[in-house]
């Protein structure tokens, strides 16, 4: 079942990369999510 995530909860992880300089796993780890899904959110 795939879990659905609202707009703010997305650019707030992707802030956490872009705006703040920390990895993506970093963030995966933080947020609960996969890697994959933030880079798909990224891009």
């Amino acid at each position: 079942m795939t879990k659905k995530y609202d707009k703010e909860f997305k650019l707030q992880s992707v802030r956490l990369i872009q705006e703040e300089g920390k990895s993506v796993a970093q963030v995966a780890r933080e947020m609960g999510l996969h890697e994959n899904t933030l880079y798909r959110w990224i891009a």
